[in-house]
């Protein structure tokens, strides 16, 4: 049985991911995440990673968020909630361009992400 991790816990993870992102802190980013971690939004196909739109494994990660921070030399992210059930958090957020994205966290016993997915809003 999976523990369930405290809501408080879970909201600390979801504000140290946004201030970890806010460092352009790469490394820091991905001390968050499980090895075996997967990731899934509309930007990997378009950044020519995985045309399914998902990357798996934290060097995978690696790869893709260190080419998008490369390319985004503004980036910064906005908290405006977070919300946790007993082995996720969502952190709703806004980027540099004021556009609103929820970011889907899934977390493992160890407290490890080791699922993300970026919800944006279809324009």
């Amino acid at each position: 049985m999976p523990q369930h991790h405290q809501p408080s816990t879970l909201t600390a993870l979801g504000r140290t991911w946004v201030e970890a992102w806010n460092a352009r802190d790469l490394e820091r980013v991905l001390a968050l995440y499980d090895e075996a971690a997967v990731m899934t939004s509309d930007r990997i196909p378009v950044m020519g990673f995985d045309a399914s739109g998902t990357v798996r494994g934290k060097e995978s990660l690696r790869a893709y968020w260190g080419k998008a921070l490369g390319l985004l030399p503004e980036l910064h992210f906005s908290l405006i909630d977070v919300f946790v059930s007993p082995d996720s958090v969502v952190v709703f957020y806004a980027n540099e361009r004021g556009k609103k994205i929820c970011e889907y966290l899934r977390v493992n016993d160890a407290g490890l992400i080791v699922q993300g997915s970026a919800n944006h809003l279809v324009d």
